[in-house]
Order: structure tokens, then C-alpha cells, then sequence
């Protein structure tokens, strides 16, 4: 685990990559990862995450900016510009339901092939996907969800990586920390290893790749 700017951590990112974003309506999300990617222009990044925030805000910011080519998402009801690009065709929305989401994403970390789920059977969502049935009960094939970069908040990381999350911002950052080939990671404070209480660890070090370096946190 190395620290590094927010500058040289984005300037790891291509444009075209995958990223999982975490964070709900804007909580829990890296905001100054988001303002860098505005600012280096990254563009067609697919993104997946539980929502597209608000305008402004959040993931909001990357869509403000065009730089979204494909969301994979719950829901996208708070962000009225997610939902004009869509319409218009310049930003590819997959709305996935919240639960069959973070399983998704689960399945990718644990290595698993998928998930059965009998949510969305008889519905829009199980168009184009393999239905099975179990003991007289039909299930949709649910693939895993991976990205070549998790981009993650945390309260707290200490020198190793080790990361605690506050509260409701916890949401979907311990799941994406284990289902992408490369983890950023935006902590409010760093701080030395044994700060945080062995079970207060709710992401382990080897599975972050870099947290980020500010005036706040060196």
C-alpha cells in the first residue's frame, strides 16, 4: 500500500476504464477523486455504483462532465441530467436492482461464477438472462461485476491500509474494495498502525493498492 496525490492516483486511470465507485446519494464517495477525474477529463469511464448522486455531487460531478459512457446502477432517480443523457443516448444506463447489485459485486470479489436471485423474474430485468429452476422455484443468473479500479472513502486508514468506515458511509466500499484489480482509497485520516481497534478493521490492508495524500492527512 503506497500514498500517493489524487493527481498521480487519477493519472493511473485510462480513459475507457471500469471503475466501482463507492457510496450512496453521494455519501461515502471520494469527492476529491471525482474532482480530479473532472479535471484530467477522463473519459467514457464505465461506472458502478449503487446511484448517480445529485447533480454537483458525487458521482453527479462525472456525469455533469460527459465523462460517464455506460452506469451500471440501482437507481438513477435523483439525478436529472443522468436521466437527459440517457434519453439522448450519450450515456448508456444498466439499472440492476440494489440487492442483485451488491451481489453482483460480491460474486466478483469471492471468484464466484454468479448468483441466483429470484428478484426480477417476470420483469424488464430478466430480459437477455438465463433463468433456472430449483425445486419448482425460477431464479435469474445474476454474472459477477469486476472494475480495474475501486475508488473507495473511508473515516479512517492507518499506515498499512487497514480502513474503517462511519456509519451509513460504509455502504458498498468494503464490497467493491474486494472487486477490482486496483484500490484507491480517500480517507479522512491516517493514522499509525494500531490506532484503529483490530475488530474496527472492516477493509484489511492487502486489499488497498493506494490511498491518497492531502494536506489534511500527510
Amino acid at each position: 500500500m503506497k500514498g500517493i496525490a489524487v493527481s498521480e492516483a487519477v493519472a493511473m486511470i485510462p480513459d475507457g476504464a471500469t471503475l466501482m465507485i463507492g457510496g450512496f446519494m453521494g455519501v461515502g464517495t471520494p469527492e476529491p477523486v471525482m474532482d480530479e477525474l473532472v479535471r484530467q477529463g477522463k473519459r467514457n469511464l464505465t461506472v458502478i455504483a449503487n446511484d448517480t448522486a445529485t447533480p454537483g455531487v458525487g458521482i453527479g460531478k462525472l456525469i455533469g462532465a460527459k465523462l460517464v459512457g455506460k452506469a451500471i446502477v440501482s437507481h438513477i432517480g435523483l439525478n436529472p441530467e443522468t436521466q437527459k443523457q440517457m434519453i439522448a443516448g450519450e450515456t448508456q444506463v444498466e439499472l440492476v436492482p440494489q440487492g442483485t447489485l451488491a451481489e453482483r459485486i460480491r460474486a466478483g470479489g469471492y471468484g464466484l461464477g454468479g448468483i441466483l436471485t429470484p428478484t426480477g423474474v417476470g420483469t424488464l430485468a430478466e430480459e437477455g438472462k438465463r433463468k433456472i429452476e430449483i425445486d419448482g422455484k425460477t431464479f435469474l443468473l445474476e454474472l459477477p461485476l469486476r472494475a480495474d479500479f475501486a475508488l473507495l472513502h473511508a473515516m479512517v486508514a492507518d499506515y498499512l491500509g487497514n480502513l474503517y468506515y462511519a456509519l451509513t458511509a460504509r455502504n458498498f466500499n468494503p464490497v467493491m474494495a474486494m472487486a477490482a484489480d486496483t484500490v484507491i482509497v480517500n480517507a479522512e485520516n491516517i493514522v499509525p498502525v494500531g490506532v484503529i481497534p483490530p475488530d474496527h478493521v472492516v477493509t484489511q490492508a492487502p486489499l488497498v493498492d493506494y490511498f491518497i495524500m492531502n494536506g489534511e492527512n500527510i
